[in-house]
């Protein structure tokens, strides 16, 4: 079910970006083991600052429905951090945000 949003740089590549994310959402083992929820995708900026410089950035928000303990979402935090830790990056600031969705609120279906 998660729902990973990778906002980057564009000097970053995304597709590497986007497969690193998904590796750690799955290495979690929150989520059906063989990765069939996990929804990953990537939006890549040219425009953008941090902290008044042009430096690189990732920044990961994992939309999970409600009702995951603390200790979950910091496994599932971390997993991602590992993951994107294997990556050669340099002068990059990188975050990690896990956010619940309510599950009253939360509608799904294929067309």
């Amino acid at each position: 079910m998660p729902h990973c949003i990778i906002e980057c740089s564009a000097t970053l590549d995304s597709d590497l970006l986007t497969s690193k994310v998904y590796q750690g959402t799955l290495d979690s083992k929150l989520f059906e083991p063989d990765g069939s929820d996990i929804k990953a995708r990537a939006i890549s900026y040219q425009s953008y600052s941090v902290g008044g410089f042009k430096t690189d950035f990732i920044h990961v928000t994992v939309k999970i429905l409600s009702g995951r303990s603390l200790l979950q979402k910091t496994i599932l935090s971390k997993s991602i951090q590992t993951r994107l830790s294997e990556l050669d990056l340099v002068s990059c600031s990188v975050t990690v945000e896990v956010v619940d969705i309510e599950r009253a609120s939360y509608l799904k279906w294929l067309v």
